[in-house]
């Protein structure tokens, strides 16, 4: 169940995210690698105590020692005004504004899907390219997310049972 988005907006991502790294031979897809449920939980980090900024650590447990790393650290005062101004943008606030005014990251996703269209996950996938070529900032931002979805520790949502990681080799 999605923690930011909308099912319907989460369609579109998830999508979109498919586009940006499709499954090749030897390398699951950003669907299979569950990269929507990472970009859904960096989006929706505040949603839950504490959020899912910092795992834990040092050790994940996957080679030994505590498997702390699933467990999230309570961001410092000034670590969580950054992380929230990074999502949620500055909203008027002005201890978020000392440098001016922020668009995050969830009203660049609500922009961007709204750009893509409802119709985006019924389109075919070149007409798909040409909607996400149409806005290259919002495409951009996603590439990035996916990647750090599908190649990221999975604690934070994605690399779903460790596939991307063994796509290229990566031990973890």
């Amino acid at each position: 169940m999605p923690i930011f988005f909308d099912p319907d907006s989460y369609a579109t991502v998830e999508s979109a995210c498919e586009r940006l790294i499709p499954a090749a031979e030897g390398h699951p897809g950003a669907t299979a690698l569950g990269v929507a449920d990472y970009v859904d939980g960096l989006l929706g980090a505040f949603a839950v105590d504490p959020p899912r900024i910092w795992a834990g650590g040092p050790f994940s447990g996957r080679h030994g020692g505590d498997a702390s790393f699933n467990r999230f650290v309570r961001l410092s005062r000034l670590e969580e005004l950054a992380w929230r101004t990074r999502i949620e943008g500055s909203q008027g606030i002005a201890e978020r504004e000392v440098n001016g005014p922020v668009r995050g990251w969830q009203r660049e996703y609500r922009d961007g899907i709204t750009a893509l269209g409802p119709d985006f996950t019924t389109l075919a996938g070149g007409e798909q390219d040409t909607r996400l070529g149409a806005v290259p900032e919002f495409k951009q931002l996603l590439y990035g997310h996916a990647c750090e979805g599908a190649y990221g520790a999975p604690e934070y949502g994605g690399n779903r049972d460790l596939a991307g990681w063994r796509s290229i080799g990566f031990p973890g």
